[in-house]
């Protein structure tokens, strides 16, 4: 049953896609044969109103229908334009993530059944929700902290979620094994595990106390940063279920009227919002990965303050010094060290050219120079660079992925704030730091020091790890001789599991022909 209950599922999904005019909206010009025809029957298929409306729009209402396991998919497709390609990542991007409240009752419920203690004995207050997304909502209150009555806002999951997208989760596995096994040229982006990407990030964004330790975390990190900080934790009332952190009173980032009648100098906000970033990616290997203007408030003292943690990136420092060094070559016009560097890196397979790697990277950055530097787009580079490096066999590399759509975003939160901003005065200081730190010196002394101890480690494993070679050698010696046995019981119950697996996609597959057929009855 449960096969054919993401059967069905997934029907569902594919005839709300079909009906609001999703499918239609993509360029089915460009298709052949069945894949055309198709196109043309969505096209006949999709309620007439859909036509007048944008793709962004007919997205937006399909998403809404399907509920909050497919806001989630649509927000994380957004961060994988290899994938779904970069104009259906850009639409996907635009969702918004709001939905209706749930009632109070509910909210107080789930906190009191997280901490284990009422609602009146944790907080001196508790407001009605004032904001809703697919996961959570937030409610204003007010606790004791330092013997002073501060506000705080505390964040609740949203009841039965968690069984909702589990049950969608099984038809999103559906989809992408259908795709790995019917549509050959999908295979090389693994779908599959991109699904599983998904429900290990949105696993994560549902238990509370890992966002919890990821504001705490950055929050270590840039207390000492200029004009950037992230709130506190209250780790005393945080939970699986909620999660209690100061209130921010300030500006919306989007809201740059407000911000200019404020008084606020906008170029600098828009130099510290990119500065701030890139601090937190090369030096920490650690940043917010959801920076919209939405979760970005500027206090009364010009202090950017970060909110909602439930996306988050996390690079090593192997893909920092990557980063820094296509930077810096690029800045110099160093393309043969900036392939160079791809191949030092394993990232594009060694049998490939490194003369006509670098040429190619030439052909993205030879007309950068010749521009102004204000119009240099630094998240622009990024996605010509990913583009050309998928023609020499570059592997998905899905961390720098979402390090990109992130940058796209803060860049493109900067160039509203300032549209004569330029990325490069104000990245330079923070990458030749870094630069100078890792690259110099002092970061070959870093990295002897990290090899003794990773030598150390090593040696002091070497009696376990020959223990283990002796039972792995006797083990695979055992095997040579005796071979592998399976017992008549065990053979009849995988080939009973194997028939009742595949009656049921029989049965599933012929109920969503005839649902579909019933479908095409009403709407003739």
């Amino acid at each position: 049953m449960s096969t054919l209950g993401a059967y069905l599922r997934l029907a569902r999904a594919g005839w709300i896609l079909l009906r609001e005019g999703v499918i239609a909206a993509f360029p089915g010009d460009q298709f052949e044969g069945m894949p055309r025809f198709g196109w043309r029957l969505a096209r006949l298929l999709s309620r007439r109103r859909s036509s007048h409306r944008a793709r962004t729009e007919r997205l937006a209402i399909a998403v809404d229908r399907l509920g909050p396991s497919y806001v989630k998919l649509g927000q994380f497709l957004a961060t994988r334009p290899d994938v779904v390609g970069h104009e259906l990542a850009r639409d996907l991007a635009s969702l918004q993530d709001r939905m209706d409240t749930f009632p109070q009752e509910r909210a107080v419920m789930a906190i009191e059944a997280s901490l284990g203690a009422p609602v009146g004995t944790l907080y001196r207050e508790f407001g009605a929700p004032v904001a809703a997304a697919s996961i959570a909502q937030v409610h204003p209150a007010k606790i004791i902290r330092e013997g002073e009555i501060q506000k705080v806002a505390v964040k609740v999951i949203r009841p039965g979620v968690r069984r909702r997208f589990y049950n969608d989760l099984e038809s999103f596995f559906l989809a992408a094994r259908l795709q790995e096994r019917f549509i050959a040229s999908s295979r090389r982006l693994r779908p599959v595990e991109v699904t599983q990407t998904l429900a290990q990030t949105t696993k994560i964004e549902m238990d509370l106390r890992l966002e919890a330790a990821a504001i705490s975390e950055i929050h270590e990190n840039s207390k000492e940063d200029p004009g950037f900080r992230v709130p506190w934790v209250d780790w005393q009332r945080t939970g699986r279920d909620v999660l209690t952190l100061e209130w921010i009173d300030g500006i919306k980032m989007s809201d740059t009227e407000a911000l200019r009648a404020a008084g606020h100098d906008l170029e600098r906000l828009a130099t510290t919002l990119i500065q701030s970033f890139l601090r937190h990616t090369l030096r920490d290997g650690f940043f917010h990965a959801d920076m919209h203007p939405g979760n970005l408030f500027v206090e009364a003292n010009g202090t950017i303050v970060a909110v909602d943690f439930g996306i988050v990136g996390r690079i090593g420092r192997k893909e920092r010094r990557f980063l820094a060094e296509i930077l810096y070559g690029f800045i110099t016009r160093d393309f043969r060290r900036v392939a160079e560097v791809h191949f030092e890196a394993g990232y594009v397979p060694s049998h490939h050219d490194v003369a006509a790697f670098a040429q190619a990277l030439r052909a993205i950055g030879e007309p950068i120079h010749g521009q102004p530097a204000e119009t240099i787009s630094m998240a622009r580079l990024l996605t010509l660079l990913f583009e050309v490096t998928e023609l020499f066999d570059m592997q998905t590399r899905p961390e720098l992925l979402l390090l990109q759509k992130t940058m796209v975003v803060v860049e493109g939160v900067s160039r509203t704030l300032d549209p004569h901003f330029n990325m490069w005065r104000a990245a330079e200081p923070v990458v030749s730091e870094w630069i100078e730190k890792n690259l110099g010196p002092q970061g070959l002394f870093m990295d002897a020091r990290e090899g003794a101890h990773a030598l150390m480690m090593l040696v002091r494993q070497a009696p376990e790890l020959a223990i283990r070679l002796d039972h792995v050698s006797r083990g695979m010696e055992a095997f040579l001789n005796s071979g592998l046995r399976l017992e008549t019981e065990t053979t009849r119950a995988i080939g009973r599991a194997r028939a009742r697996y595949e009656r049921a996609g029989h049965l599933a597959l012929w109920v969503i022909a005839l649902l579909l057929f019933f479908f095409a009855l009403r709407l003739l």
